[in-house]
């Protein structure tokens, strides 16, 4: 068998593949060909790689007509020994299939290629599939080689093995061990029939019908049935992603803690988004936990309660204002202030130079109060136009939405778009020159990227300077099961130098009057374990307070199965010296059917 290539393959252009495929009903010639596992071999690259094959014999075992990558998988039904080399493969026709079904026995000639779903430049690992097909059909209605067993025991807890320094980190070139590393079993089983038995839903059905479970029930479980990522290196083994061959319609509303019921079973797939995924032919029954959304208890009447909570694009052509409403005053319970992240400007995503969102505010103030909420007051900045990253023409920005008959907002001034605020010590007290104001705006750090708003507010004559975030997202990471490991996360560099101006600013107020009350919160867009916290907290100018709840409660987003944390709250030594509460009040990540893909955030304490 050929050696493998040392160096990875490009990707390749659908336009590049998807020549029609031929099929045609008679007996082949029994020339000597290659078999499939000689096909994928024991690695990640194929040793056929870009060669031409012939008369390669499998059973059909799903077939794709939807989409961009259409086709249909083949298995030997007669493995060899190796648990390394997968017994199945996509054949990639670009067109719906014509002429094949599930449980047709096949010869197939083509080219093999290794295509990279989302391009070289994704770091994402290479689909082994052969392209430019021609299809003999041999036989009709042949047992479909039964489904391998993906569980508990299969998977081992692993992850993967590091990559080869030689080769940029990549483990393309790596031998697999499917018996020591999870991605290895997974990519062992690559284009294979597999099924999932009574798997517990870890991450929702979303708008693309998907879904993910565990199939290791334990695996850094929290009480409400989903997988908390709670290190880099605790990536939780057990999630796989589901799709479906059949029909969008037909797919499960899956919540987290719901249950795939029986058996899932169809072809392993490697996709851009979520790696590997098991395309069902054959759904389990969704059974329902009856997951409640969460509300947080009422602040008491010496309390001031803070909340974060990102809307997710909310500009007054959407139909989700009364939804978030009833979120602030019954899940949240009316907190006295909350940074809203994402409040788009009056026309949306519309790009004609308006950045104000004042109809965007009336809209949410008039819903909370129908909601039987406070008429709240709120305080912003206008972002100069196109100058603040998010949806193209939306504007976003954060806002103080806050409770005037519980809080009152100091205003300074002069604060803009491009005006950094600083700290004046007025009377022996640290004080804003403007406020509102934005930290640093026009700094590096924050290009093409929300700025900090910073606020001074008073409750019960004390006053509590706010500084809402919302910094730069994790686009353009490499994911968890990319082929260089471990994954490279370049959008850290733009975070770390957001927190550090945010950190060097709340250090400024201590330094100006030490037991100052200061609370830094908002769509931090990093973990509460990774370095950009670390950042922010620096030699204890700040604390993020979601880390006075265990461990298997810490999460306000789900990704990819991964139950994490985004959004954070971090408070000053002088809040964190006295009783706090901190609650992340679970309302929309762990469901499918989501205002927001963020859960709010809450801490309440006595100045």
């Amino acid at each position: 068998m050929p050696s493998k290539s040392s160096t990875r393959l490009a990707a390749l252009t659908v336009a590049a593949v998807c020549a029609a495929s031929t099929v045609t009903l008679a007996s082949p010639a029994h020339a000597e060909s290659v078999r499939i596992h000689d096909i994928q071999g024991d690695t990640r690259i194929s040793p056929y790689a870009r060669q031409q094959v012939t008369d390669v014999t499998g059973i059909v075992t799903g077939v794709r007509t939807y989409g961009s990558s259409r086709g249909f998988w083949i298995q030997d039904p007669n493995p060899d020994a190796d648990p390394a080399t997968s017994e199945g493969v996509f054949v990639f026709t670009g067109s719906t299939p014509q002429g094949v079904a599930i449980g047709d026995a096949v010869t197939v000639s083509g080219t093999v290629t290794e295509y990279v779903p989302g391009g070289t430049s994704s770091g994402n690992q290479s689909l082994t599939q052969i392209t430019r097909p021609s299809v003999t059909v041999v036989s009709r209605g042949n047992p479909v080689p039964a489904a391998t067993r993906i569980d508990a025991r299969s998977v081992p807890a692993a992850y993967t093995p590091a990559g080869d320094p030689a080769a940029n980190g990549s483990i393309d070139t790596l031998p697999l061990r499917p018996e020591r590393y999870a991605l290895d079993r997974y990519e062992s089983l690559e284009g294979m029939n597999v099924q999932v038995s009574n798997a517990r839903v870890v991450g929702a059905t979303d708008p693309y019908t998907e879904l993910w479970v565990t199939v290791k029930p334990w695996e850094n479980r929290n009480l409400r049935g989903g997988t908390v990522y709670g290190s880099y290196d605790a990536q939780n083994t057990g999630r796989l992603q589901i799709q479906s061959l059949g029909r969008a319609a037909d797919f499960p509303d899956a919540n987290v803690g719901d249950t795939l019921t029986g058996i899932t079973a169809g072809p392993l797939d490697f996709n851009q988004f979520g790696g590997y995924t098991l395309v069902a032919g054959e759904l389990g029954t969704l059974k329902g936990k009856d997951q409640q959304r969460e509300s947080t208890r009422r602040q008491h009447t010496g309390e001031l309660a803070l909340a974060t909570y990102n809307v997710e694009n909310l500009d007054p052509s959407d139909d989700t204002f009364a939804a978030h409403a009833d979120a602030i005053v019954h899940n949240l319970k009316s907190p006295d202030i909350v940074s809203l992240e994402e409040i788009q400007d009056n026309n949306g995503p519309t790009d004609d130079g308006t950045v104000a969102a004042d109809e965007t505010m009336a809209e949410l103030i008039d819903a909370i109060e129908a909601a039987g909420g406070p008429r709240y007051d709120w305080r912003s900045v206008d972002p100069a136009d196109k100058a603040d990253g998010g949806e193209p023409g939306g504007n976003i920005r954060q806002v103080f939405l806050f409770n005037p008959q519980r809080v009152s907002f100091t205003d300074r001034a002069g604060g803009d778009a491009t005006t950094p605020v600083d700290v004046d010590k007025v009377r022996g007290k640290a004080a804003l020159t403007h406020s509102p104001g934005r930290i640093d705006p026009t700094s590096k750090a924050f290009e093409n990227s929300r700025k900090p708003l910073a606020g001074e507010f008073v409750f019960r004559g004390r006053t509590v300077i706010v500084i809402a975030n919302h910094f730069a997202s994790k686009g353009g990471d490499q994911s968890l099961t990319s082929q260089y490991q471990p994954p490279s996360r370049s959008s850290e560099t733009q975070r770390h130098l957001q927190a550090k101006a945010v950190h060097d600013f709340t250090a400024k107020i201590l330094k100006t009057q030490k037991n100052a009350a200061v609370v830094a919160l908002g769509d931090i867009n990093d973990f509460e374990f990774s370095r950009t916290t670390k950042i922010l907290e620096g030699d204890g100018t700040l604390w993020s307070a979601v880390k006075s709840l265990p461990r298997s409660e810490r999460y306000s987003y789900v990704y990819q199965g991964n139950s994490q944390v985004l959004d954070q709250i971090l408070i000053s030594p002088s809040i964190r010296r006295d009783a706090f509460s901190y609650d992340s009040v679970h309302i929309n990540a762990e469901f499918h059917d989501q205002i927001s893909d963020h859960d709010p955030q809450i801490l309440r304490f006595r100045p």
